[in-house]
């Protein structure tokens, strides 16, 4: 299957080139960052729990009916709305629910465990970890890289960045930009090259450089007429011949404002890509949050990071706590 219709942004940056950090306000905790990711689902859901807490009375299959929509509208999707609701409905026929404050409890609850469902532990790796980053154009999967690269190289890793998007015009030079800001090391090759030739050569630079982390960026579509899964595929086959486990993770980029719509695209990787992760860009207080839970019930994937803006520090590996706390706290 040929995925050469993706996107639509031929020969064009998929994101910009990175941000000077200098000047930015001193660093906030995690869950004021994350609350200003979600602040619009935040409003959204407060608004109706707050209804419903403004009357001392036990909550209605009325209230619960109205929660459901706007779990909908906060991009959670029909069938993972439901499911919260039909579980806070058992609960409200077994027991009642006295009031938003309880109503508010038990939905913290509910979205929590969807979350943590799907929850894995990254897996430790002796020598170099690869990961592959997937994802359609225009996603941010190049600018992520570069994120990704400066938080593990901060915290000590030493990191290679490999550019094996040769596709995309522009691509490498993007990299580039954000390896030097990273301060990192990149493998690259020209333009339309082999991609899996640029991660042959980086995995043996890996090896040969005691790298820690390996992070690879691929193409979001192709102009050739290989079909772009079988070309991750060859390029999943090249990682195993010089490191038998890897890659150790396949992180599919995803666009947060594209909701419900972005998932359709997800699956596709998901069935074909062999994917583990998700980071999820661009929730940066425009996007719904809810898509979070739907990506963790429908795609049975875990959310690894958020990028929450446009500056290098803008990533942040996900925390479930964080992210349900910010979401639903008054």
């Amino acid at each position: 299957m040929a995925f050469s219709l993706f996107g639509k942004r031929d020969n064009k940056e998929e994101d910009s080139a990175p941000k000077d950090v200098q000047g930015e306000q001193p660093k906030k905790s995690l869950f004021d960052r994350m609350r200003a990711a979600v602040s619009r689902t935040h409003a959204a859901i407060s608004t109706q729990l707050d209804t419903t807490l403004a009357f001392t009375r036990t909550v209605s299959d009325e209230d619960l009916t109205q929660l459901e929509s706007i779990l909908i509208t906060s991009d959670l999707g029909a069938a993972t709305a439901r499911a919260v609701i039909d579980s806070l409905r058992r609960r409200a026929a077994q027991k009642g629910i006295e009031g938003g404050s309880e109503l508010r409890v038990l939905l913290k609850a509910e979205l929590r465990a969807m979350l943590d469902a799907v929850a894995t532990p990254t897996p430790a790796i002796a020598g170099t970890e690869v990961i592959l980053m997937v994802g359609v154009n225009g996603t941010g999967k190049t600018t992520t890289c570069g994120k990704l690269a400066a938080l593990h190289s901060a915290n000590g890793r030493k990191v290679l960045l490999c550019a094996a998007d040769t596709f995309r015009a522009a691509a490498i030079e993007q990299l580039e930009v954000w390896a030097a800001r990273s301060a990192v090391e990149i493998i690259k090759t020209r333009q339309g090259g082999d991609p899996s030739a640029a991660l042959f050569d980086a995995l043996a630079a890996a090896r040969a450089r005691s790298i820690d982390l390996l992070i690879v960026d691929t193409a979001g579509r192709l102009h050739t007429k290989s079909g772009l899964m079988d070309e991750l595929a060859k390029m999943r086959r090249t990682a195993q011949k010089s490191i038998p486990d890897a890659p150790h993770q396949v992180l599919l980029v995803m666009d947060a404002t594209t909701g419900q719509n972005g998932l359709q695209q997800a699956r596709l990787f998901t069935g074909s890509a062999g994917v583990t992760g998700i980071v999820l860009t661009k929730l940066d207080g425009t996007a719904k949050g809810g898509i979070v839970v739907a990506i963790a019930r429908e795609l049975n994937l875990p959310v690894r990071y958020v990028g929450t803006g446009e500056t290098m520090t803008d990533l942040l590996p996900f925390d479930s706590e964080a992210f349900i706390n910010s979401l639903l706290d008054e």
